[in-house]
């Protein structure tokens, strides 16, 4: 057995590489072990026919600022985004588009001039916002989404284009089934806050150079170790410490934050019996699918947004890679809380996107290969109520990190960033 650095980050994912960031910058030595050759975690390059794809299509925002901040501060000065105002584009059924006015004029004008609603529906949607407001987005007992928009009166048209589309996107959860509370603190920060808050940022480069491979170069050049390929068997106490095994080598530690995906979390705790409530929280977690469909076309496929919607489909998203980042004839679509795709098909899922899009743009070039990209536990699903496992664990020297964690939102990168971020604090 050896003694090695002072903290063990297990996972390299935006929560883990967040921490170990963090930690690096405070000249606390670290060591990241991540099962998989590729550091991300859920968020994390694929490469398909030496074609750098992502294993799920992603959408940030302006108000991620924990993200933004740990880019900038790995990659300074770097053009990493496509930023737009806020556009919410359903193919020839809705657009609502934010111009570059001060706040709240930005959503205002907004609703007035979104088209596919009528005029009682912009004064629904303006009550609806205004009455969140009025409480502070903070609801006196949480329940569904659904069941908040019915007691505001929304009409289905809102709820079918912009309120539903809003919650899948963020919660990845449906409105039948989604924490309103959770929704309103996601509106809270986006819609309710600042005009670049609601910015949309499309990523100009695979999500593992985003952010996770530079905050890899930050912490090694600060001293500390990344290891990809590293699979943690097993953590146990030793002392005031802890013993993590890697390939059937013990390495002691003195401090651990766990940043794995939850739904393999619960191993690693097995021999740590002050972690056993914390355990069953996490095994409590329901989890909810995404499919990310990517599409290589033979020549150009121009769409008539960067990022736009579909009626009618199951790919509720659609992204031109080419006026994103250049990826020529590339188109990722998405299909977010996907339990009714589980199972099917890759090639009949991909045919189906392929005719929805050539039914809603005109013909194709020549489609050259697909890929379907299927996360069965992509997130949690986020319901009312949901008691998430806390940072701070029972188990002195011990902490959590993940976008499933105790924090104010759903399964996104932001929560990941942040709660790594979090965990990072916690160490002493």
């Amino acid at each position: 057995m050896t003694t090695s650095t002072t903290v063990a980050v297990i996972g390299g994912g935006y929560a883990g590489m967040s921490a170990a960031v963090e930690l690096a910058s405070r000249g606390v030595a670290v060591t990241v072990f991540e099962a998989a050759p590729a550091l991300g975690g859920r968020a994390r390059r694929v490469t398909v026919n030496d074609t750098a794809l992502d294993n799920g299509l992603h959408i940030l925002i302006g108000a991620y600022s924990e993200t933004l901040r740990l880019i900038d501060k790995v990659a300074p000065k770097r053009d990493s985004f496509l930023r737009l105002p806020l556009d919410l584009q359903i193919h020839n059924q809705f657009h609502l588009r934010a111009p570059k006015l001060p706040a709240p004029l930005h959503v205002a004008w907004a609703l007035f001039t979104a088209k596919g609603i009528g005029l009682e529906d912009k004064r629904a949607a303006a009550r609806f916002m205004n009455a969140m407001k009025s409480c502070q987005y903070q609801l006196p007992q949480d329940c569904t989404v659904a069941a908040l928009l019915a007691e505001h009166l929304q009409p289905v048209v809102l709820i079918e284009y912009l309120w539903g589309p809003l919650c899948v996107a963020a919660l990845n959860t449906p409105a039948q089934r989604a924490s309103a509370q959770v929704f309103l603190n996601v509106l809270r920060d986006s819609l309710g806050a600042g005009r670049a808050a609601s910015d949309l940022l499309l990523a100009r480069m695979d999500l593992t150079a985003l952010l996770p491979k530079p905050a890899a170069d930050y912490v090694r050049a600060r001293g500390g170790q990344v290891e990809p390929g590293a699979t943690v068997e097993r953590i146990t106490r030793d002392g005031d410490g802890f013993n993590v095994q890697v390939h059937g080598t013990m390495r002691r530690f003195a401090r651990v934050i766990c940043a794995v995906a939850p739904h393999r979390v619960t191993p690693l705790l097995a021999d740590i019996a002050e972690l056993h409530t914390t355990a069953q929280q996490i095994e409590a977690l329901r989890y909810e699918p995404i499919h990310s469909v990517w599409l290589q076309f033979d020549g150009t496929v121009k769409l008539p947004s960067p990022m736009i919607g579909l009626a009618g489909s199951p790919a509720q998203w659609l992204f031109d890679r080419e006026a994103i980042c250049g990826q020529r004839g590339l188109i990722g679509a998405v299909i977010s809380a996907s339990e009714e795709q589980v199972g099917e098909a890759q090639n009949d899922l991909a045919r189906r996107v392929v005719a929805d899009i050539a039914a809603a743009f005109g013909p194709l070039p020549k489609l050259l290969w697909h890929r379907v990209i299927a996360e069965k536990r992509a997130t949690f699903s986020c319901t009312p109520d949901l008691v998430r496992p806390a940072v701070q664990t029972p188990c002195p020297g011990f902490v959590l990190a993940g976008d499933y964690v105790a924090g104010d939102y759903p399964a996104t990168i932001e929560a990941a960033v942040r709660s790594g971020v979090h965990a990072a604090t916690l160490i002493r």
